[in-house]
């Protein structure tokens, strides 16, 4: 009936779910020969490493890849689409297979990278076999092919409870364990680990019965598979230990054959390193990935804090662990990524131009920090990110005692965020037709001066009061007055309080907040459009595009919202909810927002913004909010900061607005998350040429089939022989 369909449509992808390719050829374009040499070699160590999740996902998702990758290197998905009509495919059943396969490439398996449910093809079963048994690689191999379409075809579709969600024992499916693990197993196997001061980032745990007593099997990712002393490595990390009247044995060689090959890969790109510290971390990662030893990731990982700023930037390991259901074993990625030249500049003529630019905001200047200081932001364009998904920005190493000590890096990926931005027109969601042509044309160039803003003078500007321990001031409490109250400043940090232990629980949206604003407000300002080359019109555009976007995003928020718990789960989200409430507030006819019916005849949402009000109720608005905002913050206001920070946060269904209603129609109409096409590099002659592909299904397949093309047949025996050899291991 109606409800099976409804639960069931939350299990397959959308046929038109946004495809994007990552552009990324603007800045490996400026690399020098030799940069792209590093960035091609690291680039395939990236990408067979990250096979290693298809291994850590569910049993039948390396099946799944290599059934897939047989059937798209004989037939492209065009040459393919002729076969499926004959074989009585209609067009969206072929589209709904482009879908899922390009959806199982894009996670590296066949639940979703975010939100870790299954998917299945939205296409009946006997249609996809039918399709499989009339593709040209079936016509070549029938037996190979009929044998791969038996190992995995059952659990390709399967919704039993267990498989709809990765998870541990009978609670999902996880390949971290074997089948007969449950929480007490992984509880023990964490102890065993700490006694030997072994991290768990790196391994999986299998546990067998012998004659009555349980066994654990430790198994480290590496390429050499002998269980002895390697190369130095300690010789207490592998054998047999009796722990907790448990037996417990270390073993090397989990994923060996393609660790190889990314150890291959880090050795060929070692040659084309840029300095030393680079030549360094590429060693240790390639001890780490041979030997199976953490402790060589964590060296590795200390020459990459000290590589500062380089052009081409990269991480590769067994690093987050979001996944693992006991949530200590890391998944695989790899990525490489560019700075973005042409961008870094115009960010470097705005911070030149921070000191005629930050007297501009609204907040006196005794509340102006007395130097500015410039913000460590690098914006790099991913050329290469391999593994279940990709983020828009990192923030790495994990392990808390370099991070603690020695640092991490920050950074942003810049064409990851301009695609997760961009909308096709027909999914432009509450806003007026006329508004939507405007929109897709500045959203990306506006979206730049907003994040340039937002990074180096929001979150680079506004002064903490301070009276240290010895009783110092940082400012002139005899002198400085509160501008809301027109008294001295009474309240300021003392010793080791921070705006973090402060503020506590809304320090990072209220920030978010504030940072938003000032680009909202410095972006009206002539000299800083000029900075990112606007001018006249042009410039008009960007501005009113960009507060249009601001107020757009401000009801979009509303997703993130929960009401059971009346608590946000996202701090940008929540800090541009509170922007569209003090938009709304300011009145005049400034931004509209109005609940309609669709034209499907479901409830809709339509916003409207007044680009003539925009520098005068707009900029006044922001002004006086900005300011309140500054003020709580620089005087250590926690009651006031958060009182007023709390009331424009209420989500509610009284007041002009019903919020909470409004929230049911955003739910209704939210658009799954993107899936993108990323490019490959090829060495042709002595040169690396960047191959880019088309933002579709079917570009993404082919990226895909094209990636592996030197060792295709090995590379998928290989898979299949992991993938078998602990097949019993998940019953």
């Amino acid at each position: 009936g109606e409800g099976q369909e409804m639960v069931d449509s939350q299990y397959y992808l959308p046929n038109d779910i946004g495809i994007s390719a990552l552009d990324c050829s603007e800045a490996f374009r400026l690399l020098s020969p030799q940069e792209k040499m590093y960035a091609h070699y690291l680039s395939r160590a990236s990408w067979y490493g990250g096979l290693v999740v298809l291994l850590q996902t569910s049993p039948e998702s390396a099946n799944i890849f290599v059934l897939l990758q047989r059937i798209f290197r004989k037939q492209t998905p065009a040459q393919l689409e002729q076969v499926a009509t004959a074989a009585g495919l209609s067009s969206e059943e072929y589209q709904a297979f482009l879908v899922y396969a390009a959806g199982l490439y894009a996670n590296m398996g066949n639940y979703k990278s975010f939100g870790d449910t299954k998917f299945i093809p939205n296409l009946p079963k006997d249609k996809l076999k039918a399709l499989v048994w009339a593709s040209q690689a079936f016509q070549e191999q029938p037996a190979e092919m009929e044998a791969l379409w038996d190992s995995c075809s059952c659990l390709l579709y399967s919704l039993e409870n267990r498989q709809k969600q990765l998870g541990l024992g009978d609670k999902g499916i996880t390949t971290y364990f074997s089948g007969n693990c449950c929480l007490e197993d992984a509880e023990l196997a964490q102890k065993f680990l700490d006694s030997k001061k072994l991290s768990a980032y790196n391994t999986r745990l299998f546990k067998k019965e012998d004659g009555g007593k349980a066994c654990y099997e430790v198994r480290l990712a590496s390429a050499v598979q002998k269980d002895c002393a390697v190369d130095g490595e300690c010789e207490s990390c592998c054998g047999s230990f009796s722990f907790e009247d448990k037996e417990f044995t270390v073993k090397r060689g989990d994923y060996s054959r393609v660790m190889e090959k990314v150890c291959y890969y880090l050795e060929k790109a070692r040659a084309y390193a840029a300095n030393e510290n680079q030549r360094k971390m590429l060693e240790e990662y390639t001890r780490s990935f041979t030997l199976g030893s953490i402790d060589a990731h964590k060296e590795g990982s200390r020459y990459w804090i000290k590589d500062k700023g380089p052009i081409v930037e990269s991480y590769i390991g067994f690093i987050e662990s979001y996944r693992d259901p006991f949530g200590s074993r890391g998944e695989f990625e790899g990525f490489v990524a560019v700075v973005n030249k042409a961008m870094s500049e115009r960010f470097a003529k705005l911070v030149s131009s921070a000191e005629v630019l930050l007297p501009e905001l609204p907040w006196p200047q005794e509340f102006e920090k007395d130097a500015f200081l410039k913000p460590d932001f690098t914006s790099l364009d991913v050329l290469t990110f391999a593994g279940s998904g990709i983020p828009a920005g990192i923030n790495i190493p994990n392990y808390d005692d370099i991070r603690q000590t020695e640092g991490f890096k920050n950074v942003s990926l810049g064409n990851v965020l301009a695609v997760a931005y961009a909308t096709q027109k027909e999914k432009l969601t509450f806003l007026e037709e006329g508004d939507k042509d405007l929109f897709i044309k500045w959203k990306g160039p506006s979206f730049e001066v907003q994040v340039g803003l937002h990074e180096l003078l929001g979150h680079g500007s506004g002064k903490l009061f301070v009276q240290d321990d010895m009783g110092k001031f940082n400012f002139d409490q005899s002198k400085v007055i509160n501008p809301e109250t027109g008294e001295p400043v009474s309240s300021w940090y003392r010793g080791s309080e921070t705006w973090d232990s402060k503020f506590s629980t809304i320090a990072s949206s209220y920030e978010e907040c504030r940072a938003e604003c000032v680009g909202l407000y410095l972006c009206l300002n002539k000299q800083v459009l000029s900075i990112f080359g606007h001018e006249g019109q042009d410039a008009d555009d960007v501005v009113y595009i960009n507060w249009l976007s601001m107020v757009r995003a401000g009801l979009l928020g509303l997703e993130f919202y929960t009401p059971e718990s009346k608590r946000w789960r996202q701090a940008h989200m929540q800090a541009r909810f509170v922007i569209l409430r003090v938009l709304l507030e300011a009145g005049e006819g400034l931004v509209g927002l109005e609940e309609v019916t669709g034209e499907d005849g479901k409830p809709d949402a339509q916003i409207t913004l007044d680009r003539s009000k925009i520098p005068t109720v707009g900029k006044n608005a922001i002004h006086r909010f900005l300011c309140k905002l500054q003020v709580f913050k620089s005087t250590a206001d926690v009651e006031g900061g958060r009182a007023f920070y709390d009331k424009y946060s209420t989500v509610s269904d009284t007041g002009a607005h019903n919020f909470l209603r409004l929230r049911e129609t955003v739910l209704l109409r939210k658009e799954a998350r993107k899936m993108f096409v990323q490019a490959n590099t090829r060495i042709s002659g002595d040169s690396v040429e960047l191959v880019e592909y088309e933002g579709s299904a079917a570009g993404l397949i082919r990226s895909f089939t094209e990636r592996f093309q030197d060792d295709a047949e090995q590379l998928e025996s290989g898979l299949l022989e992991l993938s078998k050899q602990d097949a019993p291991c998940w019953c």
